[in-house]
């Protein structure tokens, strides 16, 4: 009877454990090594069901994986997406990120037997994003920016203008750089990468100048008004973006003083705290004023965001409702 009861509990316990998985997501971190599992979440539902994969590309800095997108791979994975968090170089230009992100979007396109792929991009991931669109359109759904630096940055400006000081802004420049190249490839191999950083060269990327030669190269859902928006299409892709102009919105928040100041770059302008609003459109604007700034768009840090705000969860998710009502 003891034997009975023992095997029927053991069966009862191995159904519930079946059942929980078949009734969960995973979401994957991937690099320049392969794609692996990060976690999983348990599926409540099929609000964010996408036809095609999400992948989510990082902006400059960026190098803590999953964590950049603090809680937004793990509800979109409750919510039927399939994600992809990619990690390329944290500090580096364009030619050198896209590249790595493009290696990246080819074996998740691989592994998961999919003809294209949703990119949602925050920063300058929408600089990496608008690259491999260009290079593989066929493969690529839809493309959403979120604070992208799709117009240049002030910031940027101001960085590269201060680098260009003669004498001391050269030297300076290089001691910086070289401190900020060394503490990004630190970060990276914690989680056991290595990249090749490049910070005078991101700056350089994403100044005005540097971006307006990026989009010389690549157009495709750029807006022809200085503010408007951008073709809802170009090339078989659809093209989105939202931001924020917001600096101080958590009083817990550590990092929002530090993006007010460096909002001040903008001479009086709305932005971010990194990328002015205008700066920011692409292709269908969904919204360029959210009560956020450059850290608040990706729920950092730590979900220290504004609480009279939506949530950049919840954005995220509604974005990928709305591609999956687009049949994406």
């Amino acid at each position: 009877m003891k034997r009975t009861l023992l095997s029927l509990a053991l069966a009862a316990s191995a159904a519930l454990s079946a059942s929980a998985l078949a009734n969960s997501n995973s979401y994957t971190l991937c690099s320049t090594s392969g794609c692996s599992s990060a976690g999983s979440s348990s599926v409540s539902g099929s609000y964010a069901q996408t036809k095609y994969p999400i992948i989510l590309a990082h902006g400059l800095a960026g190098t803590g994986g999953i964590g950049y997108f603090y809680g937004i791979p793990s509800d979109l994975a409750s919510n039927g997406a399939k994600v992809y968090v990619t990690q390329v170089a944290a500090f580096n230009n364009v030619e050198v990120r896209g590249e790595e992100l493009l290696a990246q979007t080819k074996t998740i396109l691989a592994i998961t037997g999919a003809a294209k792929v949703n990119f949602m991009a925050h920063s300058q991931g929408a600089l990496d994003t608008r690259y491999v669109a260009a290079v593989i359109p066929g493969n690529v759904a839809s493309l959403s920016t979120v604070g992208g630096v799709n117009h240049g940055s002030s910031l940027a400006d101001a960085v590269s203008g201060l680098t260009n000081i003669p004498g001391v802004g050269t030297l300076a420049g290089a001691v910086l750089s070289s401190i900020v190249n060394a503490y990004a490839t630190f970060a990276s191999l914690t989680y056991g990468l290595s990249y090749e950083q490049n910070s005078l060269a991101a700056m350089k990327q994403l100044s005005t100048a540097g971006v307006n030669a990026f989009n010389a190269s690549y157009p495709a859902g750029l807006p022809t008004s200085s503010c408007g928006n951008g073709p809802a299409s170009a090339k078989g892709i659809a093209f989105y973006s939202w931001s924020g102009t917001g600096h101080f919105t958590n009083i817990l928040d550590p990092t929002d003083p530090a993006l007010a100041l460096t909002g001040l770059a903008f001479g009086g302008n709305a932005n971010d705290g990194a990328v002015g609003q205008c700066a920011s459109h692409l292709g269908t604007v969904i919204r360029d004023n959210y009560n956020m700034n450059h850290l608040d768009e990706v729920n950092q840090i730590y979900g220290l965001v504004s609480i009279f705000e939506t949530s950049p969860v919840t954005l995220f998710r509604n974005q990928a409702n709305r591609l999956k009502v687009a049949g994406f």
